[in-house]
């Protein structure tokens, strides 16, 4: 068995001494261990290791090494390696040094940087290193509760299962039942019934499952048309994640509810740099997946592969009908549906999906991509992010901007990044109207604004990510929306007579009373992830408030109509 390779590159011998020696100490066990003095040296150790199909799971690299292109054929030859930069722990007080760290993380050079280590055990430095194996184990999909699935074809039934579990930021893999990999999984599992096949990390499998399998495997409660809830959250998203966090936390029976899994647009991220509290950035499932983490332990369930069909009041609770017929009770509704994905609308596209044509980022497709020609479509920070993911990966990728130019969508550190990388290409001005293959996607259309002039190019994947509509279409019409479907709250219902009662709404609350509306489906919301994990927190102050409104609760008067 081969060890993935943890390996230092660092000039001075002394440090570069103290570091092979804590690194052996601590991960001797599970990982290889090697230094190197001069980039040169490192760089046909990388190589040979690729050659020879051999992991790296961390690069260290001495500041005073990072100006060459080590960094660059780190990322080419090993595309799971984690790349930090060896730093000593005054170099932030060096304005030079400080800068140098700061632009090789905005560029993407570096994943981020690691202090020296000091006197044995340094427990900073391995809790810096410990977080980037983990990372490095996520991406090579070795983590121990990994599901893997085996499909007969990348299509049909198999791709809904891969985008189930995409969805609800579980590790998994997929292979093909007549491959290597696929033959011996199936023989180790005993499964001699219909694909796809799910094997679970505790050995059971499952043939074929149904939503409601899967939704009963990922712990969904037993019977909960019997229970009554203080808080129902329709969507798992950052806005319903938070919601839930802060509702079970502060003692209301919550139920969250979404069709898909966790996460919402924000799994499509696979680098979030800018949020608070995490400086050395987090992927969107792995934000989901801790939030989800947080909820459960606090008490929240959680009903995946169920959508919310219908939202009504009786008295003084409020109904959830889910697609299966069954009703869910609740006192107070938090609308967390965020937007689903706009389609290209092009029907030769649209009959690839899953076969080189994906809705959404590339976090679980990029890995197998490598030496391909892949586009983005899309303008905004996550079309941005999932260019520079794919880019460690593909051969060449093309960022195809329906604007005229990246500013018009995108942050100013993304846009640097984009820039910076060499096998990344920017096409503004310009929209995919046609494509096509012969069972997989083989080709694009691309067409300029200006001219109108279309060109075809070779393609082997097309990740879509040109904005999103509200999930709001099943709502009741007592749930105001404006013409996009954005759902109106708090004083923008005293405009017009979309508000019953004669107090006036609360913060978040939508034209029918209890039910609240927080993230990207509620109008004039901040579409960023952090914007949408406030107003879950923020949602839950109000309906805290709603409960405990004796006047509500009662028979609060009805304006006559």
């Amino acid at each position: 068995m081969s060890f993935p390779l943890l390996i230092a590159v660092e000039e001075d011998r002394d440090v570069r001494s103290d570091v092979e020696a804590q690194l052996v100490q601590r991960y001797g066990r599970d990982y290889r261990v090697q230094s190197a003095g001069d980039p040169d040296e490192a760089l046909r150790t990388l190589t040979d290791l690729a050659d020879a199909g051999t992991e790296v799971a961390l690069v260290l690299i001495g500041k005073s090494l990072a100006g060459g292109d080590l960094l660059d054929q780190v990322r080419r030859l090993h595309p799971h390696a984690k790349r930090a930069l060896l730093v000593p722990f005054a170099a932030w007080a060096d304005p030079g040094s400080a800068e140098a760290i700061r632009e090789a993380m905005a560029l993407g050079r570096i994943d981020h940087y690691v202090f020296a280590p000091g006197r044995s055990p340094d427990e900073v430095f391995h809790e810096a290193v410990s977080s980037f194996l983990l990372e490095s184990a996520r991406d090579r999909r070795s983590v121990p509760h990994t599901v893997h699935i085996v499909g007969e074809s990348w299509s049909g039934r198999a791709f809904e299962l891969r985008t189930v579990f995409e969805r609800c930021a579980a590790p998994h893999t997929f292979c093909l039942a007549d491959s290597e990999e696929g033959r011996r999984r199936l023989s180790e599992a005993g499964a001699h019934t219909a694909l796809p096949v799910m094997i679970l990390p505790d050995g059971r499998v499952l043939s074929d499952p149904s939503d409601v399998e899967i939704a009963e495997v990922a712990g969904a409660p037993a019977d909960i048309e019997h229970d009554a809830y203080d808080l129902v959250i329709v969507g798992a998203g950052p806005a319903g994640l938070s919601a839930a966090v802060y509702g079970a936390s502060e003692g209301l029976h919550t139920l969250v509810i979404d069709e898909g899994g966790i996460g919402g647009q924000a799994r499509s991220s696979s680098l979030i740099r800018n949020y608070l509290g995490f400086s050395k950035g987090i992927s969107g499932s792995r934000l989901a997946e801790q939030a989800y983490e947080q909820a459960m332990s606090f008490g929240a369930s959680f009903v995946f592969m169920n959508r919310v069909t219908d939202l009504s009041r009786t008295g003084q609770e409020l109904f959830l009908t889910l697609g299966d017929e069954r009703r869910v009770r609740a006192r107070a509704v938090i609308l967390a549906t965020g937007a689903n994905y706009r389609r290209l609308d092009v029907p030769e596209l649209e009959d690839l999906v899953g076969a080189g044509v994906f809705y959404g980022g590339p976090v679980s497709e990029a890995p197998g991509l490598t030496g391909t020609n892949a586009y983005v479509a899309g303008g905004g920070n996550s079309a941005g992010q999932a260019a520079l993911l794919l880019a460690r990966y593909a051969r060449r990728v093309t960022l195809v901007v329906r604007a005229q130019s990246l500013e018009a969508g995108m942050s100013t550190y993304l846009i640097r990044a984009v820039e910076a990388t060499p096998n990344l290409d920017v096409r503004t001005g310009t929209t995919v109207v046609g494509g096509g293959g012969t069972g997989h996607l083989e080709q694009l259309v691309l067409r300029s604004k200006d001219s109108g002039d279309e060109e075809m190019v070779a393609a082997d994947a097309l990740f879509v990510l040109i904005g999103a509509d509200p999930h709001t279409d099943w709502l009741p019409r007592e749930i105001a929306r404006e013409r996009h479907g954005f759902v109106l709250t708090g004083d923008e219902l005293l405009d017009g007579d979309e508000w019953p009662l004669e107090r006036r709404p609360f913060v978040l609350e939508t034209g029918m009373p209890g039910v609240f509306a927080a993230g990207d489906a509620r109008h004039a919301s901040v579409k960023r992830v952090a914007s949408a994990v406030g107003e879950g927190s923020i949602a839950i102050q109000f309906v805290h408030a709603f409960l405990a409104d004796d006047v509500q609760r009662s028979a609060s008067p009805i304006k006559a109509a």
